[in-house]
């Protein structure tokens, strides 16, 4: 993975994030904002993956139905964001349109993405920091916008070696 800062201006910055070949994206884009420090921001990228996986929310079971993709697929669309989740560190939730050989996509919540050759991603901070709250109620963790106190977990999740 390589990065670059392209603009840092009142509280804002905005990263191209380029990741090769053979980098699982989820992973890689998960350590990147940790590494960065990132409480809020959304992301897009475009590319290729030679194998991915995405999932569709099961409402009853309260889990990721899983869709493997098998086989080299375009990454037509990946978009998402970054908040604090409840451990306090950065947390990534992004969806993707996987493009098949035949014309025909996949696509859902971006579970697992082999990078086949590069991804290209562009990932614009927010000044105020969001917090991602797990709700039990529905088995995944949202964005609420009633807790404030996602900067200071941040800073101490990261202080901490999280």
């Amino acid at each position: 993975m390589k990065s670059k800062l392209l603009a840092d201006r009142d509280g804002m910055r905005t990263f191209v994030v380029v990741l090769d070949q053979g980098e699982e994206a989820f992973a890689t884009l998960s350590k990147f904002a940790a590494e960065e420090a990132i409480g809020a921001a959304s992301l897009t990228a475009l590319g290729a993956f030679e194998a991915a996986t995405v999932g569709w929310f099961d409402f009853a079971s309260k889990n990721y139905r899983k869709i493997p993709v098998s086989e080299q697929c375009e990454v037509l669309s990946l978009i998402g964001d970054v908040a604090i989740g409840d451990d306090g560190k950065p947390s990534l939730h992004a969806h993707a349109v996987l493009g098949l050989s035949d014309g025909s996509t996949r696509g859902g919540h971006l579970l697992k993405g082999m990078v086949r050759p590069t991804l290209e991603v562009m990932v614009v901070e927010a000044p105020p920091h969001l917090r991602r709250k797990k709700r039990a109620d529905l088995g995944i963790a949202l964005i609420d916008l009633r807790d404030d106190g996602a900067e200071t977990q941040l800073a101490e999740g990261l202080s901490d070696g999280g």
